[in-house]
C-alpha cells in the first residue's frame, strides 16, 4: 500500500510539474528581468546593455534593467550570473571569447562556461582597435610600427581587457617590438594618459573608441579581425598594415544559469532575435563599430566550444601565464 501511494504521489508531482512549466513560461516575466553587465556604467558594454534593455522593454511591454557587476576582469559578473536562480530573471549578455579566455588566464576560473551556463543565442561581434592621439603625426599602422621600433622599450601602450592583452603581446611578437604594456582598470582610465602623451597608443573596443573618434580625440589605425568589419569598412586589418596572423574578434552570447526552463529560454530567444532584426538595432550597433550576430542555441554552443580551443592557442602564443 505504501509503495502504491508513494508511486501515486510521484506521478502526481510529475504531472503537476509538467503543467506548471508551460504556465510559468506563459506568465514570464512577472517582475523585472536583469541584464548583467560586467563593466562600469558609461563603458561601451554598458551602452549596449542599456540599448538592449530599452528595446526589449519597448518590444515586450515588460521591465528590463541593467545590473552592473564590474570587477576582477569579468569574474565578478561571471560568478554573479552563474549563481543566480535559474528562472530567466537574470540574463547575461557576455563575450563568448571572454568566457573562453577565462579558462586559461586564471588558475582557478570562477565558472565553467560549458556547465554553469546555457546559451540562447548570440548578439554581436566586433573587433578591437589600435588607437593613437588624433594630434599624433602617425596616420597608419606601418608608421606606428616604425615609430615603436625606433623608440624601443621607451614606447608604451595601454590595455584594460583580456583581448587587448593578447592583442598587444601578439603585435609585439609579430612586429618585433619592445613597447611596454601598461594595464589599466578601465579603458576610460587610460584615455587621458594617451591624450597627454604618457602612452603612445591604446588597444580598445570599438564601442568605446568610436565616440572618441567622433569627438576628434583619437585616430584608429587598424582592427584586430582577419577581415574588415561591415560596420567599420574603412578601418584596415592589422594584416593589411603589415602585421599578419592576428584574428581576434569579440562576439557576445546570451547566457542564462544552467537549468533555466526551456520554455523561458525559448521566449527570451524570440525576443532577442526580434530586437536584433530591427533596422534600428543594426544602425545603432553600426554607429559603435559593431555587427549584428544572430545564431541558434545549437550554433552558439558550437561556437563556444571552438572558441575555447582558439583561446587556448591564443594564450599560449602570447605567452600569458595564468594568475
Amino acid at each position: 500500500m505504501k509503495n502504491w501511494l508513494s508511486g501515486l504521489m510521484v506521478a502526481l508531482a510529475a504531472g503537476i510539474g509538467a503543467i506548471a512549466t508551460p504556465a510559468v513560461a506563459q506568465e514570464f516575466p512577472t517582475r523585472e528581468v536583469r541584464l548583467v553587465c560586467g563593466f562600469v556604467a558609461g563603458s561601451g558594454a554598458d551602452v549596449m546593455h542599456r540599448y538592449f534593455a530599452k528595446q526589449l522593454q519597448a518590444l515586450t511591454g515588460k521591465t528590463f534593467i541593467v545590473d552592473n557587476q564590474p570587477g576582477v576582469a569579468g569574474n565578478l559578473a561571471h560568478s554573479y550570473a552563474a549563481r543566480a536562480r535559474a528562472d530567466g530573471y537574470v540574463v547575461y549578455p557576455v563575450g563568448g571569447s571572454t568566457l573562453a579566455a577565462s579558462l586559461y588566464i586564471f588558475k582557478k576560473p570562477p565558472v565553467d562556461p560549458l556547465k554553469d551556463f546555457e546559451y540562447i543565442g548570440t548578439l554581436i561581434k566586433q573587433g578591437w582597435f589600435v588607437v593613437v592621439d588624433a594630434k599624433s603625426p602617425i596616420k597608419t599602422l606601418p608608421e606606428l610600427t616604425a615609430f615603436l621600433k625606433q623608440k624601443k622599450d621607451k614606447a608604451s601602450f595601454s590595455t584594460a581587457t583580456t583581448i587587448a592583452n593578447v592583442m598587444g603581446k601578439m603585435y609585439k611578437q609579430i612586429a618585433g617590438l619592445e613597447a611596454v604594456q601598461v594595464q589599466y582598470k578601465t579603458i576610460g582610465d587610460s584615455l587621458n594618459d594617451l591624450l597627454s602623451g604618457n602612452i603612445d597608443f591604446m588597444l580598445a573596443d570599438a564601442a568605446f573608441m568610436l565616440g572618441q573618434v567622433n569627438a576628434g580625440r583619437v585616430r584608429v589605425l587598424a582592427i584586430s579581425t582577419a577581415e574588415r568589419m561591415k560596420s567599420v569598412p574603412d578601418i584596415p586589418t592589422m594584416a593589411e598594415g603589415g602585421v599578419p596572423g592576428i584574428d581576434l574578434m569579440v562576439w557576445w552570447t546570451i547566457a542564462v544559469p544552467a537549468g533555466t526552463p526551456q520554455p523561458v529560454k525559448d521566449k527570451l530567444t524570440v525576443w532577442f532575435n526580434q530586437m536584433l532584426r530591427m533596422k534600428e538595432t543594426e544602425d545603432f550597433l553600426a554607429n559603435i563599430g559593431t555587427d549584428v550576430f544572430i545564431s541558434t542555441p545549437e550554433e552558439t554552443n558550437s561556437y563556444l566550444r571552438q572558441e575555447i580551443k582558439n583561446w587556448g592557442e591564443h594564450i599560449k602564443r602570447a605567452g600569458i601565464e595564468p594568475t
